[in-house]
């Protein structure tokens, strides 16, 4: 991205975006019972409370009546047109991992099957994104976190946190070329998962080649532990690398997600926050809720002088909807520099 004079000015960036991550997969219910969200209406009415405190993206998972992280693609359905009937204006997007909640005698955290995961390009109501993670990688989600994030709730307990210390995203060149091209189909946006660079640049090769023909929209994810560390030399670094027309969200995890939000919100990119990557305040004495960090984010967006985006700037930026006839239509739409004739790599990042 081409940050030039003024780039830090509110009225030469985009209204902000804000994702909720309020269903969070990785928790129990106990850990925070005032706020994870259990029976089908507890659920719907959660989206509701994110919309109108200010996000207009939600990141959905779903739970079971017992309060289990859901693999029922029922289930998605039902809360997906409960949420459609609610807030029919909010960006629904589908975590790709279905849920990597804890089941089982021992608590084991995995991510489902390939044909599982194919499957959400079948959901009805359709979701207007799919989360599409790049590479397989280790997702190590306890390595940055200190023993205080964990005091407590259900990721200290042993077992627990071993699972999610050794946790795995699968993510192999043909699962993610077959998910993009059914997602396409279906009319669905993939919503890219970039850890680091090297994921982005897979993302690039994809579209050079034809595989993914969309807007490009992604979240930088940097949670350690086989993903990007949470600084501005990673961010940078990709950031470099990301053409101008690409809608980039950060993403991290414990006491980095209101920090790393606070840079993105200053460079004019957007933002996710929700107990699925936090439950504490910044000094850790006590949790906070969902409906609590956006309001937070909406606040300090406002000391920013950034007006936080409508359900339909949030839409119209993220061009949700939007899919594209060739790889060179999608090279010159989002910035890139096309491909060298005859070949479908470039050779240079930019335009000329």
């Amino acid at each position: 991205m081409n940050f030039l004079d003024g780039h830090l000015y509110p009225e030469n960036q985009q209204p902000l975006i804000i994702t909720a991550a309020p269903y969070a997969p990785g928790w129990i219910p106990s850990d925070f019972p005032e706020d994870i969200p259990v029976s089908m209406e507890e659920q719907i009415q959660k989206a509701v409370d994110c919309y109108e405190a200010g996000a207009t993206v939600l990141h959905l998972h779903v739970r079971e009546d017992d309060g289990k992280g859901s693999k029922r693609l029922s289930k998605f359905n039902e809360l997906i047109a409960g949420v459609r009937e609610r807030v029919p204006e909010m960006i629904i997007q589908v975590g790709g991992s279905i849920s990597f909640a804890p089941e089982g005698p021992d608590g084991e955290a995995k991510w489902l099957s390939d044909d599982t995961r194919h499957m959400l390009a079948e959901l009805t109501p359709r979701p207007d994104q799919v989360t599409v993670t790049v590479n397989t990688t280790q997702m190590n989600v306890t390595e940055h976190a200190g023993e205080d994030d964990f005091r407590g709730v259900s990721r200290g307990f042993p077992h627990l946190h071993k699972t999610y210390k050794d946790m795995i995203v699968p993510s192999n060149p043909s699962f993610v070329e077959e998910h993009i091209r059914r997602l396409s189909a279906a009319g669905i946006q993939s919503e890219f998962q970039v850890y680091n660079i090297n994921s982005f640049e897979t993302i690039e090769r994809m579209i050079r080649r034809g595989i993914y023909k969309g807007p490009l929209v992604m979240n930088w994810v940097a949670i350690s532990g086989g993903m990007d560390q949470a600084n501005i030399f990673n961010l940078a670094n990709m950031l470099r690398a990301v053409p101008d027309g690409a809608v980039v969200t950060v993403e991290s995890s414990v006491l980095n997600v209101l920090p790393v939000n606070m840079i993105g919100i200053a460079l004019g990119l957007h933002v996710r926050c929700g107990i699925e990557d936090v439950l504490w305040n910044q000094q850790r004495t006590g949790k906070m809720s969902s409906v609590e960090q956006i309001k937070q984010l909406v606040r300090i967006a406002g000391e920013f002088g950034r007006p936080i985006a409508t359900a339909q700037q949030a839409r119209d930026i993220m061009q949700i909807g939007v899919f594209y006839e060739t790889a060179e239509e999608t090279l010159q739409k989002n910035g890139f520099a096309p491909n060298r004739n005859g070949a479908n790599q470039g050779f240079l990042r930019k335009p000329m």
